[in-house]
């Protein structure tokens, strides 16, 4: 049996329009212009306050960031699921690996409330034995091997049979910093970034995960 960790954004759901209008508010709730969609989702992946602090600019004053991202918890927690869908086939996948024995958690940064909510309401959170949020180990994030090494201790799972599934850098970083292997998602938000950090195999459809495993 495996330990399959998965990343959230842009691996199990496509959360980038919601994300995109989230952002696009909260800049103009600070009387700021909206940005590009694209350039939204790159700064997708190092948790809420993260993304609020590269949509304003890195040179904004703490204080404005800090106020930004209060409106931004607050307005993407109300529209988090108005656009956002599971990607194709991840449902059947995650339905047929738990089938088969394998081991399945979320390990993301988006805020763990959230995650846990988008996973029930998406009738997906019964599938894991942990949602691990941005949260869930302050001040540690991904690419922080700690909810990876977390995850093994408990549940028991060896680092040779444990695989970290994402779609960016940061997840793959966090599966090297682990020393657990790192799958990359070709349909995600930042795939481009597996230039820097290669994964150990790179799928196309979650599907092919699944054969992976049980071949």
């Amino acid at each position: 049996m495996h330990l399959l960790i998965f990343d959230l954004d842009g691996t199990l759901v496509d959360s980038k329009q919601d994300l995109i209008d989230s952002v696009n508010a909260t800049r103009g709730y600070m009387s700021l212009p909206p940005l590009p969609g694209e350039q939204v989702a790159r700064y997708v992946g190092r948790g809420a306050l993260a993304l609020v602090r590269s949509a304003l600019g890195e040179t904004a004053p703490e204080a404005e960031v800090e106020r930004a991202h209060a409106f931004f918890i607050k307005y993407y927690g109300a529209h988090m699921l108005d656009k956002t869908v599971l990607y194709d086939g991840v449902r059947e996948a995650l339905d047929r690996m738990r089938t088969k024995g394998h081991t399945l958690a979320v390990l993301t940064n988006k805020p763990v409330k959230f995650s846990e909510r988008m996973m029930t309401q998406l009738g997906l959170a019964g599938h894991f034995v942990r949602i691990y949020g941005g949260n869930s180990f302050e001040p540690k994030k991904k690419p922080d091997p700690v909810g990876i090494l977390t995850l093994l201790s408990e549940t028991g799972m060896s680092k040779s049979r444990t695989i970290m599934v994402g779609d960016s850098a940061v997840d793959i970083r966090t599966a090297r910093n682990a020393g657990v292997q790192a799958c990359g998602c070709a349909w995600g938000f930042q795939p481009e970034t597996f230039a820097a950090e290669p994964p150990d195999f790179i799928i196309q459809h979650m599907s092919q995960l699944v054969e992976r495993i049980e071949s």
